[in-house]
C-alpha cells in the first residue's frame, strides 16, 4: 500500500487510529482522506482496484456454483424479500468473498444470490455498501464489477427514495429516466484514477444511460400488472442525513423528481462498461420543502413505506425478468 509521507504526534493518534480500524473492518486494503485535529489534512493515497481483483471475486464466487448469470440486481433498503422468490438459490454472504464491502445498514442483508427468477439466470445483490458507511466510490461499486466478470449484460438497480416531485405519494414506485450525480459532480466520481481500457473509455457517455427500450418494457409490465408506474430524474447525494426544505427547494429546482443516497455511481460504473441499465426508486415518504412542519423523516420510515413497495415493484421486476427471458 502507498501512503503519503505525513508526520503523526500523540494528539493525532485517534484520528489515525480510527483510519487503521476503517480498514480492518472494511476488508479492502482501501485507504480514505481523514482531517485531524487543528485543521491539519492527512492525505493518503487511495489504492486502484485492478482487472485481477475482480477476477479474484469472481472465481471464489465460481467456486460457491457455476450457475450462469446474465442480469444482475440490486435491492435496496427494505426490498431484499425479491431474493427470497429466486429457484436454484445460491447465497453467499459478502464476507466471504474478497474486496467485497460489508454493508452496515438495517436492511441491507448484505448477501449475494445466485439463481433463476421468471426463467432469467440471476445474481442479486441483497443490500449494498454507501459512501455514508465511509467507503470509497470504488468500493461501492466494487459487485458491479464483479458482476461484469460473472457475465452479467443488464444492470437493474432499485432504492428507496424521497419523494421531490409534489405529485408523488409515499408508496409510488418510480421509473429513473436520468440522474443528477451531485456527489460525482463535486469529485467523488468512481470513475476518477486510472482507466482500465479493457473494461471502458477513458470518458464515458451518459445520455443514453437508462435503456430506453427497458424503460418501454417496464411501463408495458406495469400497466400489465395494473401498477401505476411513475417516471422521473433521481438525484443522488452522499448522505446520511435527510436533505433540509431548503436542499429540497434547490433539488427541485435542478429538476429531480427523487432523491436518495445510492445508485448513481452504480449506474456509472455500468456504463462505463457498457451495460444496459434499468433502476427503480421506491418513493418511502415525500420529502418536507416547510421549516414549518413538526414531520421529520426517519429510516424506519423508510422501511416501513419500503415494504409497501415491494409487491408492486416486484410484479413489475418479475415480468421485466421474464421478457428479458424469452
Amino acid at each position: 500500500m502507498n501512503i503519503a509521507n505525513f508526520s503523526v504526534n500523540r494528539r493525532e493518534c485517534a484520528a489515525l487510529f480510527l483510519l487503521r480500524y476503517n480498514e480492518v473492518i472494511n476488508g479492502t486494503g482501501m485507504w480514505a482522506l481523514v482531517f485531524l485535529p487543528h485543521g491539519r489534512r492527512m492525505d493518503t493515497m487511495v489504492t486502484s482496484y485492478t482487472t485481477a481483483d475482480y477476477q479474484k471475486a469472481a472465481a471464489v464466487i465460481r467456486e460457491k456454483t457455476a450457475q450462469p448469470v446474465m442480469t444482475g440486481i440490486v435491492l435496496g433498503s427494505g426490498l431484499g424479500g425479491l431474493a427470497d422468490m429466486i429457484a436454484d438459490a445460491v447465497t453467499i454472504p459478502y464476507s466471504e468473498i474478497p474486496g467485497w464491502a460489508r454493508s452496515t445498514v438495517h436492511g441491507h442483508r448484505g448477501e449475494l444470490v445466485i439463481g433463476t427468477l421468471e426463467g432469467c439466470p440471476v445474481v442479486v445483490q441483497r443490500g449494498r455498501a454507501h459512501l455514508y458507511e465511509g467507503y470509497h466510490p470504488q468500493q461501492v461499486t466494487f459487485p458491479i464489477r464483479v458482476m461484469h466478470f460473472l457475465g452479467v449484460q443488464t444492470v437493474i438497480l432499485t432504492n428507496a427514495a424521497g419523494g421531490l416531485n409534489p405529485t408523488f405519494n409515499g408508496g409510488d414506485v418510480m421509473l429513473i429516466n436520468d440522474h443528477i450525480n451531485l456527489v460525482g459532480m463535486s469529485g467523488n466520481n468512481p470513475l476518477v484514477g486510472p482507466n482500465d481500457d479493457s473494461l471502458g473509455e477513458r470518458f464515458t457517455g451518459m445520455v443514453q444511460t437508462y435503456d430506453r427500450s427497458l424503460r418501454q418494457l417496464a411501463h408495458q409490465v406495469a400497466r400489465e400488472a395494473g401498477v401505476t408506474l411513475r417516471e422521473g430524474v433521481y438525484v443522488g447525494l452522499s448522505g446520511p442525513t435527510f436533505e433540509t426544505p431548503a436542499e429540497i427547494r434547490m433539488l427541485r429546482t435542478l429538476g429531480g423528481d427523487a432523491v436518495g443516497m445510492s445508485t448513481v455511481h452504480e449506474v456509472v460504473v455500468a456504463r462505463h462498461m457498457n451495460k444496459r441499465v434499468l433502476a427503480f426508486s421506491g418513493i418511502t415518504n415525500v420529502a418536507f420543502d416547510s421549516i414549518d412542519t413538526d414531520a421529520e423523516t426517519t429510516h424506519e420510515e423508510v422501511l416501513e413505506v419500503g415494504a409497501q413497495i415491494v409487491p408492486r415493484l416486484t410484479a413489475i421486476l418479475r415480468g421485466v425478468l421474464r421478457a428479458l427471458a424469452e
